[in-house]
């Protein structure tokens, strides 16, 4: 408060000296405090111009910093012009911010001699004004050769500046690790909470003003690369329509230091918050390490179905990293938290721990299948986007189109053989023959032996050759591959499969019918005339607009922009594991024969072991791109 003025009357007597000597200190002290103030104004304080401050009322702070010099001594006095300086500043309003710095400058003229902190702050409050005036790029070199300062507030504010600078010159890697900086020199949970609000208000500005927040320029730093991948759906945020989007990155980045500013978009944006609710579904995911990549497209998928779903009937789905936790460990987390429905695991090694772990304890869709001579805990289903299954259904297909006698031809490795295996198997069932099979390996990219092998051209060149020795004359021949094969069975990754298909055609096999899984073929790419007139399945995500599919596409690029292209079979398959788990958990484990899934994947359907089932689409390539066919056609 200010301390009134106190005047001392000459006529009293005189006091002993020790008190003379007292009193004349509270004088001084008195005195110091003295001001006028105008009628009804309160008395400068340094708290309520610091909140202003925070508050976005920078000129109003200014003028308070402005009366708290004029009521302190020289030393304080300057401290409080430098902070008016560099309020003027921030209230764009460089006139006054340059008009209180010259009086500070006339403080040192007039023989006050500023601290080195006091130095350093000058320095900063006269940058401050270069950035008001739009100086930003010599502003920000300026800064640059300043030294950091060792005083806490003065350091901060060196910091605080250096980050809006950053932001000013299209620095956004500079900004965002100053901003870690200050955050993890402060103490108090409050300031870094306000810190990283102000960060997520300058990467929305920036997303909006068109800077490029590219998260490759993050490295190995995840806490860097989430800010710049929160800058965008931050700008989009603004105009709606990106809860899975916002979802999808705090899934990524659950221990993020934006997550729950991320949390309060979703409630905004959705009315509903994504945590908390005691209805929920726990998904198990290696979210990071060598499965990281895989997993964000089946999360994708997952919180896609969930936020296409109505907000009344959505339960919740929380998500615990199996590579960080271990399978027990994100099982024991789940269980905990009260979950009555697990999704996942991912991988295979992992479902069959989980099914240890869990048996019975909670309804679960695996998202890969157990061994098969592993027998399944109650209430265990798996469900899984096989190669084995595909095989199966292209060993039905060549039935249905009246084949029965072929060969096959396999990548070497265990999943070539695994895939021989069940189609052979499905092919013997219906009453069908393989006549002869060959592996070969991928990497030699010359596959003419094998195939040779499997056409038994070997055999028409040695007919040839014994021919010519009995005559006496070498014979003009083309090979001929053996007659008695109605098909070709040639499964292969997209890349082995454009080199495959042109080597059949080049060893006289082009009119041979060729069947291959879903593997093969990869929509988009001009390599696909080089599998030209292959037979494949695969699923409405890939082949087809459906209503559902189209209904899906519509969501995904609302929630993903120009991403959307980049979402794949796995996130398909993650879209589809949501409609699983909530039609399992709302069955209760009854009624699972009739159940029938019209997803991305296929339709899906349960056998008697809780294993999905998928009805796919049948396409063939056609002058590079895949045309639908119809039952028994080709």
């Amino acid at each position: 408060m200010t301390m009134p003025c106190i005047t001392v009357c000459a006529a009293r007597p005189p006091l002993p000296r020790t008190a003379r000597t007292l009193l004349a200190l509270g004088l001084l002290l008195l005195a110091a405090g003295c001001t006028s103030l105008a009628p009804g104004q309160a008395p400068a304080s340094l708290d309520r111009a610091e909140a202003l401050l925070r508050d976005g009322r920078a000129a109003p702070a200014a003028s308070e910093f402005e009366r708290l010099a004029a009521q302190n001594a020289p030393a304080a006095a300057y401290d409080f012009k430098l902070r008016a300086v560099r309020a003027w500043a921030r209230a764009a309003r460089p006139g006054d911010a340059r008009r209180v710095l010259a009086a500070a400058d006339a403080d040192v003229a007039a023989g006050y001699a500023p601290t080195a902190t006091q130095r350093s702050a000058r320095e900063i409050a006269r940058i401050e004004i270069l950035l008001a005036e739009g100086q930003a790029q010599a502003a920000w070199a300026q800064l640059a050769a300043v030294p950091e300062p060792g005083e806490p507030r003065v350091r901060d504010t060196y910091l605080d500046l250096r980050q809006r600078l950053a932001f000013a010159t299209a620095r956004p890697v500079d900004a965002i690790r100053t901003e870690i900086a200050r955050e993890a020199a402060s103490t108090d949970a409050d300031t870094r909470l306000r810190l990283r609000r102000e960060l997520y208000a300058q990467l929305r500005s920036a997303a909006e003003r068109g800077v490029r927040l590219d998260p490759a320029a993050a490295g190995a730093d995840g806490t860097l690369r989430g800010w710049l991948e929160l800058g965008p759906l931050a700008a989009q945020a603004q105009r709606g329509g990106t809860a899975p989007a916002l979802a999808a990155w705090r899934a990524r980045y659950p221990t993020h230091p934006a997550a729950e500013l991320v949390r309060a978009e979703i409630v905004a944006a959705t009315g509903s918050a994504p945590m908390g609710r005691s209805d929920h579904i726990a998904v198990l995911l290696p979210l990071s390490g060598r499965a990281a990549s895989a997993s964000a497209q089946v999360r994708d998928g997952l919180l896609a179905g969930m936020y296409s779903a109505p907000e009344p009937d959505r339960p919740e789905l929380r998500f615990y990293d199996t590579e960080e936790l271990g399978v027990d460990g994100a099982v024991g987390q789940a269980l905990a938290a009260g979950a009555d429905f697990v999704v996942g695991p991912l991988l295979r090694e992992e479902v069959s721990a989980a099914a240890d772990l869990l048996n019975g304890r909670a309804t679960t869709l695996a998202l890969n299948y157990l061994p098969s001579d592993r027998a399944a805990p109650a209430g265990f289903y798996q469900y899984a986007l096989s190669p084995e299954d595909d095989a199966r259904l292209v060993a039905r297909r060549i039935l249905a189109d009246g084949r029965r006698r072929g060969v096959a031809l396999v990548p070497a490795g265990d999943w070539g053989p695994r895939v021989l295996t069940a189609f052979q198997d499905e092919l013997l069932r219906g009453g069908g023959e393989l006549l002869d099979s060959a592996e070969y390996e991928p990497a030699e990219n010359d596959y003419s032996a094998p195939i040779q092998s499997v056409l038994r051209l070997a055999d028409s060149r040695g007919r040839a050759w014994r021919l010519g020795n009995a005559l006496g004359t070498k014979l003009e021949f083309l090979p001929r591959r053996r007659g008695d094969i109605d098909f070709i069975f040639a499964p292969a990754p997209a890349a082995t499969a454009r080199l495959l298909r042109p080597q059949l055609r080049f060893h006289y096999a082009g009119d041979i019918p060729a069947y291959a899984t879903s593997d093969s073929y990869e929509p988009g790419l001009t390599a696909n005339q080089d599998r030209e007139g292959l037979l494949f399945p695969d699923m409405p995500w890939v082949l087809s607009d459906g209503p559902g599919v189209e209904k899906l596409r519509a969501a995904t690029s609302a929630a993903f922009g120009d991403a959307a292209r980049s979402r794949g079979k796995l996130y398909a398959f993650g879209h589809d594991a949501w409609l699983l788990a909530v039609a399992l958990r709302n069955l209760g484990g009854t009624d699972i024969a009739n159940l029938r899934i019209e997803g991305a994947t296929g339709v899906i359907s349960f056998d008697e072991q809780g294993r999905t089932r998928r009805e796919l689409e049948w396409a063939q390539v056609r002058g590079g791109s895949a045309r639908l066919l119809t039952a028994g056609a080709d």
